[in-house]
C-alpha cells in the first residue's frame, strides 16, 4: 500500500486527531470580528491547517523528526462538550437538506450511467457532500471524557482593546465558571497551556493603545504568552476576495460574498503568522515537552517485567468486580488518564510506535478493569496505529473489529462512537481497496443509525459495491433503493430520487420487473410531489404498462399516471407508448391494384393459392426481349420502390393491440399517420427540418422520448390529414389481457407517393400516443401487395397512388353458411360496376368444380328444381363434362358479347354441390379488362373465398353381385342411412349411370319404399336388378332401346312427381367430377356408377320454399368374375317329356363366355356333362313350378323328390359328332359307377375354340332311357390358353420376346382358377 498519510484517511486524521485550542474571548472580540460576517473563531480557521509548518520534533527516545503538515482546532469554551442528540440529529438534517439543494436542472438530467460511473474515479463518482457528513458525525462523537486528543492542549484568552481594564478581563476569562466540564469535573488537568492575545480592530482607532496594552500584558504574563493582532484594515469593506478562504470552512446555508470584507492581504498575513507562530513555537513544544515527562511516568511505573508482574496483580482482585462502562473511574492524575494522554499526544505528533506501544498496555488495563468503553477506545486509536505503520491487516482488523463489537454492546451510550469507528473502518478498507468489506460495515453500521444517518451509510455501501473488484451490481443498485427509501423517510425526497434514479442504470434492460417498476413508480410520485411533472410522467410511463403486477398495483399505477397527467394542466404527448402494446411484426397491409377482393375471407388467403389458380386466366407478360440488340423494358422507379394503389380505393392497414394490464382500458380516436406528396422525399424532408427545428422550442405537448420523432410524426398528422386522404378513427375497449386487431383505412384522393408513417391514438381521454412502423420489420415479413419476383425491395408502406380504374364488385345470392351433404342448390352470381368505364372479356376460374360449377343462362329461366326435371321430346343435346382430370379448377369463360357497362350489375347462375362433410373452402377469380386503361394496370381481378359448413346427412353404399342364372345380369344392393340429427329426408330415384346399363326394382313391379320418408338415424336396404343392355341385344334377346341412363323411382309408381334427369347439367357435370373423386375410371364397359336423388322433408312453416334436391353419387362399381369361362344353359326351364318312346331325345344349348382379359390369345375349352351327385337335385333357374303346385318364388330353391328315380349318368352328345365313339368317351363311362340299368350310345366331350372376350354357342343332344328328372347343371370343362408373346428391353439394348405358357383342368363347379406353369 501506497504511504498511508497520503491516503484520505490519513489525511483526516491528521485534521481530525489534532490539538484542540480552547478560544477564550470578550464581547467586544466577537463584535470585531462580525462586521466581517465571522466569528472569531471561524475568521481564525482557515489559518489553522497548516500544509507546511516544517517544525523539527524529537521522539521520547530522542529520535529526530519533522512535521510538514499541522492543524490546530480551534473551539470556544462552550462547544467543549459532547452535543446535544436531538441537536446533533438536526445539524445532520441541515446538511443533507443543504446537499440536496441543487438546481432543477440536475433533476431533469438523466441518471448516471454504469460505464461512466466505473470510468471514472472514486472521487468524481461520489457525491461531494459525503465526506462533509462523515465529518460531522466524527464531530457528534467529540469531547468524550474517555479520549484525551478532543482535550484542549492549550487555551487562548482574547481580549480586545476597546475592553476596560484588559488585565482583569483576561483573569476573568479563566473563570471556572466559563470553563467546559472536562476541566471543572477532573477529567482533564486544568494546568493547561495559555496564550494571551490582544484584538485591535483598525476601524475602532490607532494602533497606540493598543501598543500600551500589549507591554502591561508582557509584564504580567510574560514576553512570549502575549500577542497583538489587528484586524479590520481594509476602507469601507473594498475587499473582494478572488478565493474567499472562508467559504469552504462554512457548511450553513448563510455564506455571503461579504466574508472578511474589512479584512486585507496585511490582516491575513498577520493571521496566518499569529496561527503558525502558535503552533510551531508554543503548542507543538508544550506537547514535545508533555511527552517526555509522560513517558518517563509511565516507564518508571508501567514499562519492564517488574512493572507489569506488579500491574497485574494488583489488578488480579477487579476481575469479579461489576462492569463499569462510564464514569468517573480514572482522575486526570491516575496513570491511566496520563497513559491515555501520552498516547494522545503522541499520535498528534506522529510517534505512532509510542502511541502503539501505550494503548497496548491500556487495553489490558481496562480490559481487566472491564472499562468497556475505554477499552473500545484504545482499541480503536491501535487499528489508526497500525494503519498509519502501515503494518498487518490482521492486527488492523482485529482491533477495529473488537473496537466495533465492544462499542454495540455498549448500547446507546455507545452509538456515537459506533458510527465514527465504522467510518475510520471503512476508510481503512478503501484504502487497501476493500471495497466489499467496507460495504459491509456501512450496512452495520447503518443498522445503529437513524433512517436519514442509515439512508447515507447505505448510499456509501453501494458505491462500495460498484467500486469492488469485480463490481457488484445488483448490491449497488439494492443498497441504492435502500438508501433511497430511508431519504424518503427522513423527508428528503430530492435525495430518494438521485439514490432511485441511480438504481434505474442497474436495473434496466433485466428481468427484474418488480423491483424496477417499484424503482420507477417511486421516482414518478417524489417528481410529481416536488411539481415536475413531465420527468414524473417519464418514469411512470415506464410502469403503466406492468403486466406481472396484480390487479390492485395496475389500478393504483394507471390512475397515478392519469391523475398527474391531469397536474400538467396541458397535453401530453408520448413517443412509442406501451400501453396499449403494439404487435409491429403482426402489421398486414391490405391494398387492391390489379387483385381485387370481393369477400374479407378472401384477403387473408396466401398469394401463392391465388397464383396457382389464375395462371391459365391471367395472359402472360411480353417477354422481356427476343435478342441482344433490343433495349430491356425499363420499369418506372416509382414501381420499383413502391406499391401501386388506386385512387378513390381504400388501403386497410391491420394492426395487433394488446392491453398488458389485467385491467380494462379505453382507446379513442386511433388513426393512422400518412403522408402524401408528388414527390417522396419532399414531406419527410420538411418535416423533420421542422422537428429539429422546434425541439427547443416546442412548449404545446410534453415531449421527452425522441423528441423529433414524435414532432415529426406529430406534424405529419396535422398537415395532410383530410386534405389529399381520408383517414379513419377507431375507438375500442380493451378488456384485461385482451387482444384484438383493428384495422385502420387510408383513402387517397389524389394520384402521388403516399407514405403510412405510423398510428396516433389517445388514452383514456388524456394521452395522446404515436408509434412509428419500423420498415425493416415489415420488409421481413409476407404482407398483401409485397414484392413479386424478388426484383426490388419494395417499402410495404409506401404506394404509389395512380387514377380511377373501374372495380368489379361480387355477391353470390342464396349461398348458406351450412349445408347438408349431396344437396344441390341453385345460386346467383352478381356483379357490380360502380365505375362510369365498362368491362370486358370476364373469366372465371373456380378451384374446386367439384363443389362449385357455372351454369347457363336458360337455367335462371325455370324455377328450380323443375329445371332439373327430365323432358319429353328434348332437343338438348347431353353435356359432355369438361376434361378436367389433372387441372387445378374450372376455367370458364363468359360469352365474349358479355360486357358490364358502367353502373350497371351482371348476373350468371352458379350451381353448388356439397358432396362431402366438414369444412370446405372455395376460391373464386374473376378477371376483367378495362377499356381506355392506364399503361400501369391493364386488368385486374376479383378474388373471392367462401366457407361452408357440410353437416352430415344419408350415407349410401352400393353391392353389385352377379346373378346365377343369366350372364351379365346383376343384383343390386343398396344401403343408405340417415346420418343427421333431427332431419328427414324423402327418397326419390336410384338411377343408373351411363348407355350400358339398364336398372329396374325387385320384384319387377314392386314399390321399394312406399312412404319414402328415411328418419334421423334409420337405415334402409333395397334390392334391384342391373343388366347389361348391349350384350342382351348382341345375343338376340329382348332389350330396350339405348339409354344415357336408367331410372328407378323408390317411391309409389303412381306418384306424380316428376323424375330428375341425370344426363344433363348439372346433374352429369358433378357426377364426372365425383368419378374423378371417387378413383380413376377402368377402361371397359364394366363399370357401372349409380346416384341416389333425395330430398329434405320440409316442415309445415317452410313449405313454401322451394324444395331441397340432394344427390349422391356412388362410382366404379365393377363386376369381374374371378372364372375365365362363363358358361349359361339356354332354354332349361324344367323341360317336360313323356317317354311315348323307350329312348327320349333333345336339344339342349350351352352359351360360353371367354373373359380372360385382352391379354390372351385364343382359348381352347373341352366340356362334358357330369352325372348328378347322391342326394337331392338342386334346380338352377330364374322361374320353376311343378305340377300340382302354385307356389311362385325366384332366386334359389331347393327340392326334395322322395319318390322319384335320379338318372345315374347322363351325358351330353355333341351334335356335331353324332353318335360317334371314340376312346374320350370310353375312358369316362368306365369312370362313372352303375347303379340301375341305363345305355350310353354317343360321345361326351367337345373341342371349343373361343377368342378372348367373346361369346360362343353349342348345341348338345341329350337321351334319356327311363323317366326321371335330370340334373343338367354339371359339366366339366378343360381351358388351354394359347401362347402370346410379350416384348421387353434391358437398358441400351434390342427387344427380346418373353413366353408365357397357361393351361389348366377347370370344374366349373362353381369357381374356375388359373394356374400359371412356366415362366421364361
Amino acid at each position: 500500500m501506497a504511504d498511508p498519510s497520503a491516503s484520505y484517511l490519513g489525511k483526516t486524521l491528521i485534521e481530525e486527531i489534532s490539538p484542540v485550542v480552547m478560544v477564550l474571548r470578550t464581547p467586544l472580540v466577537e463584535d470585531s470580528s462580525r462586521k466581517n460576517g465571522l466569528s472569531f473563531v471561524d475568521t481564525l480557521r482557515p489559518f489553522s491547517l497548516f500544509h507546511d509548518i516544517d517544525v523539527p520534533v524529537r521522539t521520547a527516545s530522542d529520535q529526530p523528526y519533522r512535521l510538514h503538515k499541522f492543524k490546530l482546532r480551534l473551539h470556544y469554551a462552550s462547544e467543549i462538550r459532547q452535543p446535544n442528540v436531538e441537536a446533533s440529529e438536526e445539524h445532520l438534517k441541515n446538511v443533507v437538506t443543504r446537499a440536496s439543494d441543487v438546481d432543477t436542472s440536475d433533476l431533469r438530467s438523466d441518471p448516471p450511467q454504469i460505464d461512466s460511473l466505473l470510468d471514472a474515479a472514486e472521487s468524481e463518482s461520489l457525491p461531494s457532500w459525503f465526506q462533509i457528513f462523515n465529518k460531522e458525525l466524527i464531530h457528534i462523537a467529540s469531547f468524550s471524557e474517555h479520549e484525551a486528543f478532543d482535550h484542549p492542549v492549550a487555551c487562548l484568552l482574547v481580549v480586545s482593546s476597546k475592553d476596560e481594564q484588559p488585565l482583569n478581563k483576561f483573569v476573568e476569562l479563566f473563570d471556572t465558571n466559563q470553563l467546559p466540564s472536562l476541566l471543572n469535573d477532573g477529567i482533564m488537568d486544568p494546568k493547561i497551556l495559555k496564550h494571551y492575545l490582544l484584538l485591535h480592530d483598525n476601524q475602532d482607532g490607532t494602533l497606540e493603545k493598543a501598543s500600551n496594552i500589549l507591554a502591561e500584558m508582557r509584564s504580567t504574563f510574560g514576553s512570549n504568552e502575549c500577542r497583538l493582532l489587528t484586524i479590520n484594515s481594509a476602507e469601507d469593506g473594498s475587499t473582494d476576495w478572488q478565493d474567499n478562504p472562508w467559504i469552504p470552512h462554512k457548511i450553513d446555508a448563510s455564506i455571503s460574498q461579504d466574508l472578511g470584507c474589512l479584512l486585507n492581504m496585511d490582516d491575513i498575513n498577520e493571521m496566518k503568522n499569529f496561527m503558525q507562530d502558535l503552533a510551531s513555537k508554543h503548542i507543538i513544544p508544550h506537547m514535545e515537552q508533555k511527552i517526555r515527562v509522560l513517558n518517563q511516568q509511565v516507564s518508571a511505573t508501567r514499562k519492564g517485567f517488574r512493572n507489569q508482574i506488579k500491574n497485574l496483580w494488583w489488578r488480579k482482585g477487579k476481575e469479579d468486580a461489576p462492569e463499569i462502562s462510564s464514569g468517573q473511574m480514572y482522575a486526570f492524575n491516575s496513570i491511566e488518564s496520563q497513559m491515555r494522554v501520552l498516547g494522545d499526544y503522541a499520535f498528534m505528533l506522529r510517534d505512532y510506535e509510542l502511541a502503539l506501544s501505550n494503548y497496548r498496555l491500556l487495553s489490558t488495563d481496562y480490559k481487566l478493569d472491564k472499562a468497556w468503553k475505554r477499552y473500545a477506545g484504545v482499541q480503536e486509536m491501535m487499528g489508526l496505529a497500525f494503519f498509519m505503520l502501515d503494518q498487518s491487516k490482521k492486527d488492523v482488523e482485529y482491533c477495529m473489529e473488537n473496537a466495533l463489537s465492544t462499542y454495540l454492546k455498549l448500547g446507546s451510550s455507545g452509538q456515537r462512537n459506533v458510527t465514527r469507528c465504522g467510518l475510520w473502518w471503512t476508510e481503512i478498507l478503501k484504502a487497501r481497496d476493500q471495497y466489499k468489506e467496507a460495504a459491509g460495515v456501512y450496512f452495520r453500521i447503518s443498522n445503529e443509525e437513524p433512517s436519514l444517518q442509515a439512508a447515507v451509510m447505505l448510499e456509501q455501501a453501494s458505491y462500495c459495491y460498484l467500486f469492488s473488484k469485480p463490481p457488484m451490481l445488483r448490491k449497488y443498485g439494492f443498497h441504492l433503493v435502500l438508501a433511497g427509501n430511508r431519504y424518503y423517510i427522513s423527508e428528503q425526497r430530492k435525495h430518494a430520487i438521485r439514490a432511485y434514479r441511480s438504481a434505474t442504470s442497474v436495473y434496466k434492460g433485466n428481468a427484474w420487473s418488480f423491483i424496477n417498476d417499484h424503482v420507477h413508480y417511486h421516482i414518478g410520485k417524489w417528481y410529481s410531489f416536488i411539481e415536475i411533472f413531465d420527468v414524473a410522467l417519464q418514469h411512470l410511463l415506464e410502469v403503466v404498462a406492468c403486466s406481472h403486477q396484480s390487479v390492485a398495483t395496475q389500478e393504483l399505477f394507471l390512475k397515478d399516471f392519469l391523475q398527474t397527467v391531469q397536474k400538467l394542466g396541458k397535453a401530453f404527448e408520448v413517443f412509442s407508448m406501451q400501453l396499449p402494446v403494439i404487435n409491429i411484426p403482426s402489421l398486414k397491409v391490405l391494398f387492391e391494384d390489379q387483385r381485387t377482393y370481393g369477400s374479407v375471407g378472401a384477403v387473408n388467403i396466401k398469394e401463392s393459392l391465388w397464383k396457382c389458380l389464375e395462371e391459365d386466366m391471367i395472359p402472360l407478360l411480353p417477354a422481356a426481349r427476343t435478342n441482344w440488340l433490343e433495349s430491356q423494358p425499363k420499369l418506372s422507379k416509382k414501381l420499383k420502390d413502391s406499391n401501386i394503389c388506386v385512387a378513390g380505393e381504400p388501403i386497410r392497414v391491420e394492426i395487433e393491440f394488446r392491453n398488458p394490464l389485467k385491467i380494462p382500458i379505453s382507446v379513442s380516436g386511433a388513426s393512422l399517420i400518412c403522408q402524401l406528396s408528388a414527390e417522396p422525399e419532399s414531406v419527410e424532408s420538411a418535416v423533420v427540418n421542422e422537428a429539429d427545428n422546434n425541439v427547443d422550442g416546442n412548449s404545446s405537448a410534453t415531449v421527452f422520448q425522441n423528441d423529433s420523432e414524435l414532432i415529426k410524426l406529430k406534424r405529419s398528422w396535422e398537415q395532410d390529414a383530410g386534405s389529399s386522404f381520408v383517414l379513419s378513427e377507431v375507438d375500442f375497449s380493451l378488456g384485461g389481457s385482451e387482444t384484438t386487431v383493428i384495422q385502420f383505412v387510408v383513402t387517397p384522393k389524389v394520384e402521388g407517393i403516399l407514405n403510412i408513417v405510423g398510428v396516433r391514438w389517445k388514452l383514456s381521454d388524456s394521452v395522446i400516443g404515436y408509434h412509428s412502423f419500423d420498415t425493416t420489420v415489415l420488409k421481413k415479413k409476407t404482407v398483401k401487395g409485397r414484392r413479386r419476383g424478388g426484383q426490388y425491395a419494395k417499402s410495404p408502406l409506401k404506394f404509389t397512388v395512380i387514377k380511377s380504374l373501374p372495380k368489379l364488385e361480387c355477391c353470390i345470392h342464396h349461398l348458406p353458411s351450412k349445408a347438408y351433404a349431396g344437396e344441390l342448390q341453385r345460386l346467383v352470381l352478381e356483379l357490380k360496376n360502380r365505375s362510369k368505364f365498362p368491362v370486358k372479356n370476364m373469366k372465371m376460374k373456380i378451384s374446386d368444380p367439384r363443389f362449385l360449377n357455372t351454369g347457363s343462362l336458360d337455367d335462371m329461366k325455370i324455377e328450380f328444381p323443375i329445371c332439373l326435371e327430365k323432358r319429353i321430346n328434348s332437343k338438348e343435346s347431353i353435356v359432355q363434362p369438361n376434361d378436367v382430370e389433372g387441372s387445378n379448377g374450372l376455367l370458364f369463360s363468359f360469352p365474349e358479347d358479355c360486357v358490364i357497362e358502367g353502373e350497371t350489375t351482371f348476373t350468371w347462375p352458379l350451381w353448388l354441390h356439397t358432396s362431402t362433410t366438414g369444412r370446405i373452402s372455395l376460391y373464386m377469380s374473376i378477371y376483367y379488362e378495362m377499356e381506355n386503361s392506364s399503361n400501369d394496370i391493364r386488368y385486374r381481378t376479383l378474388r373471392t373465398q367462401y366457407d361452408l359448413e357440410v353437416l352430415p346427412s344419408l350415407d349410401m353404399s352400393v353391392h353389385v353381385a352377379p346373378c346365377p342364372s343369366r350372364l351379365q345380369e346383376f343384383l343390386v344392393r343398396m344401403d343408405v342411412t340417415n346420418r343427421s340429427s333431427s332431419e328427414s329426408f324423402l327418397l326419390h330415384q336410384f338411377s343408373s349411370v351411363g348407355h350400358d346399363w339398364e336398372i329396374s326394382s325387385l320384384p319387377p313391379d314392386g314399390v321399394i319404399h312406399p312412404s319414402q320418408m328415411l328418419t334421423a338415424g334409420q337405415a334402409l336396404s333395397c334390392f334391384f336388378k342391373l343388366k347389361k343392355c348391349n350384350d342382351l341385344a348382341s345375343e338376340g334377346m329382348p332389350s330396350s332401346t339405348t339409354l344415357h341412363g336408367s331410372d328407378v323411382r323408390l317411391g309409389p309408381h303412381d306418384s306424380e312427381k316428376a323424375l330428375f334427369d341425370i344426363s344433363r347439367a348439372p346433374l352429369a357435370n358433378f357426377h364426372s367430377y365425383e368419378r374423378l373423386d371417387q378413383g380413376k375410371s377402368i377402361q371397359g364397359s364394366s363399370n357401372v356408377d349409380f346416384i341416389l336423388i333425395s330430398q329434405l322433408k320440409q316442415n309445415a312453416s317452410a313449405a313454401s320454399d322451394p324444395p331441397r334436391l340432394f344427390s349422391h353419387h356412388s362410382c366404379h362399381h365393377r363386376q369381374e368374375s374371378k372364372s375365365l369361362i362363363h358358361l349359361l344353359v339356354v332354354g332349361y326351364n324344367g323341360v317336360q317329356e313323356t317317354f311315348s318312346h323307350s329312348l327320349q331325345e333333345w336339344t339342349q344349348q350351352l352359351v360360353l363366355k371367354e373373359s380372360s382379359g385382352p391379354w390372351t390369345s385364343l382359348s381352347c375349352v373341352y366340356i362334358q356333362l357330369l352325372p348328378p351327385p347322391p342326394g337331392p337335385v338342386r334346380l338352377v333357374s330364374q322361374l320353376v313350378q311343378l305340377k300340382g303346385s302354385s307356389t311362385t318364388s325366384s332366386g334359389w330353391s331347393w327340392w326334395s323328390l322322395p319318390n322319384t328315380k335320379i338318372a345315374p349318368a347322363l351325358f351330353a352328345v355333341p351334335a356335331a359328332r353324332g353318335s360317334q365313339l371314340n376312346n374320350r368317351f370310353m375312358r369316362c363311362q368306365t369312370q362313372i359307377p352303375s347303379r340301375s340299368p341305363s345305355f350310353i350310345s354317343a360321345a361326351s366331350c367337345r373341342r371349343v375354340i373361343i377368342a378372348p372376350q367373346t361369346k360362343k354357342r353349342v348345341l348338345l343332344f341329350i337321351t334319356a332311357f327311363i323317366q326321371a328328372y335330370l340334373n343338367l347343371g354339371r359339366y366339366y370343362v378343360g381351358h388351354h390358353v394359347s401362347p402370346i408373346f410379350l416384348f421387353w428391353r434391358k437398358p441400351k439394348s434390342p427387344l427380346w420376346p418373353l413366353t408365357i405358357l397357361s393351361s389348366s383342368t377347370i370344374l366349373i363347379s362353381p369357381v374356375c382358377v388359373i394356374r400359371l406353369l412356366h415362366l421364361n
